[in-house]
C-alpha cells in the first residue's frame, strides 16, 4: 500500500492512497484525516486502507484523480519525533579516516533526535542563509512506526514499522564539525529534512524488503549528473534495532520517523556516494586533499528508488537549493 498526503490548506493536509504506478490517488479521508491519524490508529484503519488501494488498483475506487507528484507534501509535513541512525560503517569509517577522530563506543547504532516540526516535501526549494555553511545533501531511507513500547525487543520492534521512506538529510557541514567538538547538537548543522512524496508498506518492497533493511540502490543525481547508486541493504544495524534501540528506555510515539543515515557502502569509490562530504573524504584519503565544492544557490539534487523493472517506490526528491 502506498500512502501521500496533498495539500488542503492545514499544516497536516489531507491522506490519499496512491497507486503503484504513481498515477492515481484516491481520498482517504472518510477513514483517517492524515497520516498521523492513520499511524495513531493502524490496528483499525489499515484493512479499510488496504481495500481502498486495491479498488484503486482494479478501477472501482469512487472518485479517483490524477496523483501529481510534485503537488505533495511530505508524508507527514510535521512529526512528533524524528530520530536519525549512523548505520552505514563504511560511511563512518571513511569520516573518520579523514577526520582523525576514533569510533565512539556504543552498544547500538548511533542516533540523534532532531528537528521534526517540519519536513519539506520532495520538491520544495531548500532555503539556507548562506553558501559558506558548506551546503551538503544525504540520501537515506527511514520507517514510520507506530506506538511502540519501552524496552521492546528486536523481534517485536519490527512489528511497529509500518511505513518505509526516503528522505533527503540536509546537512550545514560548516557548522557540523564544531558542533560534534563541543559534543552537544545537532542544531545548526542540521536543518529540515526533505521527505519523498509517498510512503508505502514494507510489503510494497517485496523481497526488497530483507533483514528489516531496503535491499535496493539509492540514486543520487546532482544538477544533472550521477553522483551515486549505494545499495541500501549494507546497514550493520537493521531497521528493526534501530527502532528497539530507540526505546531502549523509554516509549516512542505513533508517528516517530527513524533514518537510516547516510547510504553507503564499501566500494564507494566504483558506486558512487549519497552525500559530498564522503565524495570530498574519497578525495581527501586518495589525492591529499578535497576538490568537489559543497552546494551553491541554484543547484539541484535529485534522488530516487525503483523496483528493478521501474515501478517507482518513493517517488521523486528533485530540490533546488535557494538563498532563504
Amino acid at each position: 500500500m502506498k500512502l501521500a498526503t496533498l495539500p488542503n490548506g492545514s499544516r497536516d493536509g489531507r491522506l490519499v492512497v496512491v497507486s503503484r504506478n504513481h498515477t492515481l490517488a484516491a481520498s482517504a479521508e472518510t477513514i483517517a484525516s492524515t497520516l498521523q491519524d492513520a499511524i495513531e490508529r493502524w490496528s483499525e484503519v489499515e484493512t479499510p486502507l488496504r481495500a481502498l488501494a486495491e479498488r484503486l488498483e482494479n478501477g472501482s475506487a469512487s472518485g479517483a484523480f490524477e496523483f501529481v507528484e510534485a503537488e505533495a507534501l511530505a508524508p507527514l509535513p510535521r512529526a512528533w519525533q524524528w530520530l536519525d541512525g549512523s548505520a552505514y560503517e563504511s560511511h563512518g569509517a571513511l569520516l573518520r579516516a579523514v577526520s582523525g577522530r576514533a569510533a565512539p563506543p556504543n552498544d547500538g547504532p548511533l542516533m540523534y533526535q532532531g528537528l521534526s516540526h517540519t519536513f519539506y516535501s520532495g520538491t520544495d526549494d531548500f532555503p539556507t542563509p548562506s553558501e559558506e555553511h558548506n551546503i551538503d545533501f544525504e540520501g537515506e531511507f527511514g520507517i514510520i512506526v507506530d506506538d511502540v513500547p519501552m524496552g521492546v525487543s528486536v523481534e517485536d520492534a519490527a512489528k511497529h514499522i509500518r511505513l518505509v521512506v526516503m528522505i533527503n538529510d540536509w546537512s550545514l557541514r560548516g557548522f557540523a564539525m564544531r558542533e560534534s567538538k563541543i559534543g552537544f547538537g545537532w542544531v545548526q548543522a542540521k536543518p529540515p529534512c526533505s521527505v519523498g512524496p509517498v510512503a508505502i508498506t514494507p510489503d510494497e518492497l517485496g523481497e526488497f524488503w530483507r533483514d528489516g533493511r531496503v535491499d535496493l540502490p539509492l540514486i543520487v543525481d546532482w544538477n544533472g549528473e550521477r553522483f551515486g547508486a549505494a545499495q541500501g541493504y549494507h546497514m550493520a544495524w537493521s531497521f528493526p534495532e534501530h527502532v528497539a534501540h530507540a526505546a531502549r528506555s523509554r516509549s516512542l510515539c505513533a508517528g516517530t520517523v527513524i533514518g537510516g543515515g547516510t547510504v553507503s557502502n564499501e566500494n564507494f569509490r566504483e558506486v558512487g556516494s549519497s552525500c559530498i562530504a564522503e565524495r570530498r573524504g574519497i578525495e581527501t584519503l586518495d589525492e591529499g586533499k578535497a576538490h568537489t565544492r559543497w552546494m551553491r544557490f541554484g543547484d539541484r539534487v535529485r534522488m530516487e528508488t525503483t523496483l528493478p523493472d521501474g515501478t517507482p517506490l518513493f517517488g521523486v526528491i528533485d530540490q533546488k537549493v535557494v538563498q532563504g
